[in-house]
């Protein structure tokens, strides 16, 4: 009896690129690693080069001679307290987030069913359908002291809540909307879903059988909770973490739309390079967050957050 026998492209290029694989991959991932190499990692280069220049106080020049004095300009204390702003913004909208999008994910994740589960996953990605910048706007007439959030509380007769917590220093303000609350706010609205998804998606990895031993072994729902649920969702809640404390630690719109106007990285980046035009001292300020991510990003990766991406 014969045997069908696999025969190797024949003619030309096709049968080169299947005598040498190695080839064809090196083919394959040439642009992309391009790409990368060149767009990517070169820029990056750039910026870390323009760090170590200096800007001529009387021409405005940028001087092209290698030095640490613009990076010395980083630990004055009007620029240590925009840092600390932005990794204390950072942190609270992180935190925050993980508290409320952990419920949300629980019970996606252990309850809910077919239609549930769709309408779920459309409730979480539909404001990530909307734009950026239409949603942030939409927040400060929501925040403004004409807006909803203000009206509500009149009609509920807590006015004088609303008005004790814009009383409180440093964070509080005029209204909402030139508050750090309202900036805190609008960030937690926009990067939640960026929270909810991996968390869920943890949630899921956890073995029902877990679950069911912990309770056969007599654990009450909080022992079963804190020693088996929440260690195996963690990862999660550490790569959701990942994408809210970034993406909050390199924003400049939100603190420009909603606030009280002090600046926080994004914004004083945004300022040095425009109107400023001291691209030395926005290219030092640009590699604080670098390094704060790349630090997060290690801790993460041993925590097996990667993982429950």
């Amino acid at each position: 009896m014969s045997s069908a026998v696999s025969v190797p492209p024949r003619g030309g290029m096709a049968d080169f690129f299947y005598r040498h694989s190695g080839i064809l991959t090196l083919v394959l991932l040439l642009p992309p690693l391009l790409w990368i190499g060149i767009v990517y990692l070169g820029s990056l280069f750039a910026l870390l080069l323009q760090s170590f220049y200096s800007l001529d106080e009387f021409s405005g020049l940028i001087v092209h001679e290698l030095t640490f004095s613009t990076y010395k300009q980083l630990f004055t204390s009007t620029n240590l307290t925009i840092i600390l702003r932005t990794v204390v913004m950072a942190a609270a909208v992180t935190i925050f987030s993980a508290i409320v999008a952990f419920p949300i994910a629980y019970y996606a994740a252990r309850y809910a069913r077919g239609g549930w589960k769709a309408l779920f996953y459309l409730a979480v990605m539909m404001p990530l359908w909307s734009s950026y910048l239409v949603k942030v706007y939409a927040w400060k007439l929501i925040l403004a002291k004409e807006g909803i959030i203000t009206w509500v509380a009149d009609k509920l007769h807590l006015g004088w809540l609303l008005d004790a917590l814009l009383a409180i220093p440093v964070i509080g303000g005029s209204s909402l909307s030139f508050s750090y609350i309202g900036t805190f706010l609008v960030f937690v609205y926009i990067w939640l879903p960026y929270m909810i998804l991996p968390t869920q998606a943890a949630l899921e990895r956890v073995p029902k059988n877990f679950i069911e031993a912990s309770a056969d072994l007599g654990a009450h729902p909080r022992q079963t909770f804190s020693t088996v649920i929440f260690p195996l969702a963690l990862p999660g809640i550490i790569a959701g973490s990942i994408f809210t404390f970034s993406l909050t630690l390199g924003d400049y719109i939100i603190p420009q739309i909603v606030g009280n106007s002090r600046p926080f990285i994004g914004t004083t980046v945004y300022a040095l390079q425009g109107t400023a035009g001291d691209i030395p001292l926005a290219a030092a300020f640009t590699v604080v967050p670098v390094i704060i991510m790349g630090i997060y990003l290690i801790v993460a990766r041993r925590m097996g957050a990667f993982d429950a991406l």
